[in-house]
Formats: C-alpha cells, structure tokens, sequence
C-alpha cells in the first residue's frame, strides 16, 4: 500500500533494530501505559513482531511498517490489531516525524484499506485523554468519540467510525 508520502509494508524480524530505535524513546511510548525504566529489550521486542507476524498470518491484516517515500526510512507503525475482536487502528511514529501530518495521512489510508478491501463494519481506535495530537488525527480521519474504555489497565477514550458513516474522500491520499 502507498500514499502520496508513504509505503506501507508488512514488519519482519528484519525490521528489528529500526523499530527498536522508535519504540524506545520514551517521548514515543509515553501514552501507551509503559513506564518510564520500563522500556522493551531487543528481545522482547523481537517477541513482539514475530507475534505481529503470526497476526498477519491469521488474520490477513495486522501492523505495518511505514516507510518515507523521500528518504526510504522505516518512520513507524500502522495498521490493525484486534480490541475485543473489534479491529483497533493503531500507529506510532518516530518524534522525528511528528507534526508533518504523517500519522493522519497513514492513519486514514489504514482506515480505507480496512473499510474498502478488508470488508470491516466496524473500527475502533483507543488513547489517553491527554494524546491530543493522537485525538487530533482521529478527528480529521472522520472517527469520533464512543466512550471511555480501560485498554491494557490504560484509561481511555475510544473512537470508533463505521462502515455506514465512512465516505471515501477521493481527495485524500489512499491504496
């Protein structure tokens, strides 16, 4: 999958020390329930994609890696996992490339993908009330407020958008 800035690709082991590089910059994880001294080991993080592979497999959908089209680097993670046997939008992106609009242009191509060639009725998307740039890219993608939640014994809030309500804008940069 790409879009005009992005490629999207399925993670490997291979992806091991890039996405490690990304995921243990506490500014990063800093929403995610991991406390600080707390940060993944190569190992375990390495038991993470191998289990994020698995996912893939099972499923056909799950996680990607996300690349910069530019400059070719692996910049984060988006996609799908599963919240209640609901498919959850997630992604997390390295602090060098916040604040470009990177996360909301993968975030809503993620969303079209699961709406037009996954077939889901339904996604939602969870985050702390204090993530407001995370709150500000689900807004723009259209999903809006459903509750609140305790995800992984994180309060949240979740955001949900529908089948029914999704409208392709053909504007907006996709598959």
């Amino acid at each position: 999958m790409e879009t005009a800035r992005l490629r999207f690709r399925e993670i490997t082991t291979g992806d091991l020390d890039e996405v490690y590089n990304i995921i243990n910059d506490p500014q990063v994880v800093k929403y995610l329930g991991i406390e600080a001294g707390s940060l993944m080991s190569k190992e375990e993080l390495r038991s993470t994609i191998e289990k994020m592979v698995e996912f893939w497999a099972k499923h056909g959908f799950g996680r990607w890696v996300v690349v910069n089209k530019t400059d070719g680097e692996l910049i984060g993670l988006c996609g799908f996992r599963l919240l209640d046997r609901t498919p959850e939008l997630f992604y997390l992106f390295s602090k060098a490339s916040w604040g470009q609009g990177l996360a909301t242009e993968a975030a809503e191509a993620s969303l079209r993908y699961g709406f037009e060639q996954m077939g889901f009725e339904r996604v939602v998307a969870a985050t702390r009330h204090a993530n407001t740039a995370s709150l500000r890219v689900l807004t723009k993608i259209g999903m809006r407020y459903e509750k609140e939640i305790t995800h992984s014994g994180v309060n949240a809030v979740c955001y949900v958008a529908t089948r029914n309500d999704y409208k392709r804008d053909d504007d907006c940069p996709g598959p």
